[in-house]
């Protein structure tokens, strides 16, 4: 999998400046990972385990997820190890929640 992290969103004219932003993230598995079953089925899985990790990033934040072809074999455990250790390494000293 491939992250690619945006750490803050930029301002929005419209948007109300009270309310707090989250951290939101996005997939991209095209078919290189497999037929529409398969494509769903590592969509589901990547939300799962981007659910769960969500949290560390920053408020704001943009994160996309582009699956690589090897992600129609993985089970979810290797999908959040990798994913772990993707936000490891782009989020540095900020890797995990104090």
């Amino acid at each position: 999998m491939v992250l690619h992290l945006l750490p803050e969103r930029p301002e929005q004219p419209a948007g109300d400046p009270a309310s707090p932003v989250a951290a939101r993230a996005g997939f991209v598995v095209g078919r290189s990972v497999g037929n529409s079953v398969v494509r769903h089925r590592v969509t589901r899985r990547l939300r799962a385990v981007v659910r769960a990790e969500l949290d560390r990033l920053p408020p704001g934040a943009d994160l996309v997820v582009r699956a690589r072809p090897e992600a129609a074999a993985a089970d979810s455990a290797v999908l959040h190890r990798d994913l772990a250790v993707g936000l490891d390494r782009l989020l540095g000293d900020r890797a995990r929640p104090r």
